[in-house]
């Protein structure tokens, strides 16, 4: 009986504190539609399962009523609208922007693919040249395969060591620059999937030397205005657009991301709603936005605050710890180039990241962010525990001390891609091109018609316009046939 009491009035001040913990902190689509689950309406409109009534009985039982109850979309019961933004989802979208510190934030439910989606759309043209990463996201490629713009290639440094991709060197921006004067924008990734993270400061100052304006897909950086031991966000580095991934890292639900415009942004930001209003879904699910609302709210608490620091703590701690071990490395931060303490890279000697992704979830349960040629990812998130922290590096422990080989048919892969691709056809033209498809080893030497990039990590292996060479062949084990343009076909869309 004095257990159940303890643990009752444990209960309660954990909820006193959490609730301390968040006074002041306002999230205005989350309390409407808690006032929504409070007061239902009934239902003659979608969606169909009509609060859950219809929903198939297992699912139901998994899920929990509550979520289908509040499965819902915009337009009914005074929760607002998305395109155009009105109540409650404007309200949180504002509140969004002071947060991150942008002039305008757009709530993306399709992830932060539709955030670089819109930028290609609302703001290139046909023909119009981008100076991108190489080790961008498919998004972007995505991005001006619809718009008709031709990408300039910039290779970021290499890792050698680690068959990784380092920093985007300022150097590289301004050489491309330089030789592409009529380049209508700058677009980079950062920081890179592995947290390596470039000179953005350097990179903006050199865009407005050139007076082109600064993308910036910083997807796995959206902590980092809430922590002065993280790097500084691109957005009050000099860029005019920045799109974050919270349900990455930031705790909303996965599909969910913002996309920011920047203060003194040479964007029109209208341009850009009028892309989103094509591209996104007329029924964004209320529980995705409402997550965006949660999770900015969170992490401008006092509780959310102190998940981040413990966080940082965490990932400094497994740092320490695996830097002991004999035969582990950890990726760490140089003179030439800085890291998301948060994101660990690390490798074990005599294990590909294949083998050793596959043996932490096999014999430990433990499952990783991704796994390249040499290492494995993994985050440190704000909802990581202690008790998990230690369990992670005493695996590690016993990993690197039993002797575990590799298995080398899994090497037959490769799985980073570091080709700096040839284009020989603009990728919009390419795509919209006769094609067929050939075997793979027939493919040497012909356009490719398709987009393939495996996610993790979304890098492409090919991309429509691109030749073919003997270098893509360790990077597609996996598949059998290629699709490629006719021969003597590369017909214009309309």
């Amino acid at each position: 009986m004095l257990k159940t009491k303890q643990k009752i009035k444990t209960h309660k001040a954990l909820k006193k504190r959490q609730e301390s913990d968040e006074t002041g902190v306002h999230a205005p689509l989350v309390e409407a539609l808690e006032k929504f689950y409070h007061n239902p309406m009934v239902q003659f409109h979608i969606p169909g399962h009509t609060g859950g009534h219809a929903a198939y009985a297992p699912f139901k039982k998994l899920v929990g009523n509550r979520a289908l109850l509040l499965d819902t979309t915009d337009e009914f019961d005074n929760l607002g609208t998305l395109h155009p933004a009105t109540g409650p989802i404007k309200e949180a979208q504002e509140l969004a922007a002071q947060a991150f510190g942008a002039q305008r934030t757009f709530f993306l439910v399709g992830g932060s693919t539709i955030g670089n989606l819109s930028l290609a759309m609302g703001l290139t043209k046909k023909g119009q040249k981008v100076i991108v990463n190489r080790n961008c996201h498919r998004s972007i490629l995505t991005g001006m395969i619809i718009s008709g713009a031709e990408p300039v290639w910039v290779s970021p440094e290499r890792l050698e060591e680690w068959c990784l991709w380092g920093e985007i060197e300022p150097s590289s921006i301004e050489k491309a620059l330089k030789e592409n004067p009529e380049a209508a924008m700058v677009w980079i990734t950062n920081p890179t999937y592995e947290g390596v993270v470039s000179d953005i400061a350097s990179i903006a100052k050199i865009c407005k030397k050139y007076d082109v304006p600064l993308i910036v897909d910083e997807a796995h950086g959206c902590l980092w205005n809430f922590n002065k031991n993280l790097p500084v966000s691109s957005l009050h580095l000099g860029a005019d657009a920045v799109v974050h991934s919270l349900h990455k890292t930031g705790g909303s639900m996965s599909q969910s991301s913002m996309l920011h415009i920047a203060k003194g942004s040479k964007f029109d930001c209208e341009k850009i709603e009028k892309a989103l209003q094509l591209l996104q879904t007329t029924s964004p699910s209320m529980l995705l936005m409402a997550s965006l609302d949660a999770a900015r709210a969170n992490l401008e608490s006092k509780r959310g605050k102190r998940q981040l620091k413990r966080a940082i703590q965490f990932a400094s701690y497994i740092r320490k710890k695996l830097g002991k071990i004999p035969g582990v490395h950890c990726l760490e931060a140089c003179e030439n180039y800085n890291r998301d303490i948060t994101k660990i890279f690390i490798k074990i000697d005599g294990l590909s990241g294949k083998r050793l992704e596959s043996i932490l979830e096999i014999d430990f349960g433990i499952e990783v962010e991704s796994a390249s040629d040499e290492g494995v990812l993994f985050l440190v998130n704000i909802g990581n525990t202690k008790q998990e922290v230690q369990y992670l590096i005493n695996s590690i422990e016993k990993i690197a001390a039993a002797g575990y080989s590799d298995i080398y048919y899994i090497e037959k892969r490769k799985h980073m891609p570091m080709i700096t691709p040839k284009i020989v056809m603009n990728p919009r033209e390419a795509f919209y091109s006769e094609k067929e498809t050939v075997p793979k080893l027939q493919a040497i030497g012909r356009i490719s018609a398709e987009v393939i990039a495996e996610c993790p990590p979304g890098i492409s292996i090919l991309l429509p316009g691109e030749l073919i060479t003997e270098e893509h062949l360790p990077y597609l084990n996996e598949y059998t046939h290629i699709e490629v343009l006719s021969v003597g076909t590369a017909a214009t869309p309309d």
